[in-house]
């Protein structure tokens, strides 16, 4: 696939474009980066959940960020989602990979299998998930939430790596709870019964922030339990969830780096590319000053950039 600059916004140069890779739960480092520094990034938005450490893998740069912090400080709720796409858009990010731990709410997604989802069904309920607001006002499509073009390269990586008796399942629906505490019984049946496939507390928060940035995102997510629904397998615990945290730790790693590798060939265009084209509603000249400088970096494309005196 070559790249397809068609469909990327006015201005984007995608051969300039980078990675970002968010590591969940169990990935707090992106092994494989070459000439890795840490960078300390300021947003309109707060502080990011951890120093951004920017790397190449060969021919394209990687901005990693732990999500959770590398000590894991941050609980789903306290997560800075905001300040993390920000500070990677600013650095040029256009593909992010998140990678996730997930527990099952179907039998057929077993633990330590993996699944790259193209539907999400929100159930949080303390989270901004917008840039826009304070007098701008942008509706962005979000009827397909994750780049099929991201996902499908995504897929067909992971399933050419996945060993003997483990999956990679393309497709099925992420269900974003609250969290951080995991579902009782009843919500896991009802999850269940909407047809859900997995459930995590993250996701869908980037995804809809993602999108609004111009990102590419796609998401690894990495099956470790089956939730507290099937009677036959013991209730979720962080033990267990830790155990195969860890056994699938390397191979997210491996496929995370191979999917970078042909991120970096074929700098694929994406729709979310160009996602804000028709999706902002305010004339910019009623834009509040304050708030026109913390979306100028999503804006500039269709407003020009502002000026100093702006």
């Amino acid at each position: 696939m070559s790249t397809d600059q068609s469909s990327a916004a006015p201005g984007i140069n995608l051969e300039q474009a980078r990675l970002g890779v968010l590591g969940g739960s169990g990935l707090y480092a992106m092994e494989g980066l070459e000439d890795v520094r840490e960078l300390v990034v300021e947003t309109p938005f707060g502080e990011p959940s951890d120093a951004l450490r920017l790397g190449r893998i060969g021919g394209l740069e990687v901005v990693f960020l732990a999500r959770h912090g590398r000590h894991h400080s941050y609980t789903p709720s306290e997560v800075p989602y905001r300040a993390n796409l920000w500070a990677l858009r600013s650095l040029g990010v256009r593909w992010i990979l998140s990678v996730s731990a997930v527990g099952s709410l179907q039998e057929q997604f077993r633990p330590l299998d993996m699944m790259v989802p193209d539907q999400f069904i929100d159930r949080t309920h303390q989270r901004p998930l917008t840039f826009f607001g304070e007098g701008v006002v942008a509706h962005v499509a979000a009827a397909d939430p994750f780049c099929p073009t991201l996902s499908r390269l995504l897929a067909d990586v992971g399933e050419s790596l996945m060993p003997t008796g483990r999956q990679l399942h393309r497709g099925g629906t992420y269900l974003c709870m609250e969290g951080p505490a995991f579902s009782t019984r009843a919500e896991s049946e009802l999850y269940r019964s909407w047809g859900c496939g997995v459930i995590g507390m993250t996701n869908h928060t980037e995804a809809r922030l993602a999108r609004e940035a111009e990102m590419a995102y796609a998401t690894l997510a990495m099956v470790t339990d089956y939730d507290c629904w099937h009677q036959e397998h013991a209730s979720v615990s962080v033990e267990l969830v830790l155990d195969n945290l860890r056994a699938n730790a390397t191979l997210a790693q491996e496929i995370v780096r191979v999917a970078a590798e042909r991120i970096g060939a074929q700098r694929p265009g994406s729709g979310t590319h160009r996602a804000l084209r028709h999706a902002l509603m305010t004339p910019k000249e009623q834009v509040p000053p304050d708030t026109r400088r913390r979306v100028d970096l999503f804006t500039a494309p269709y407003w020009g950039a502002l000026t100093e005196e702006g």
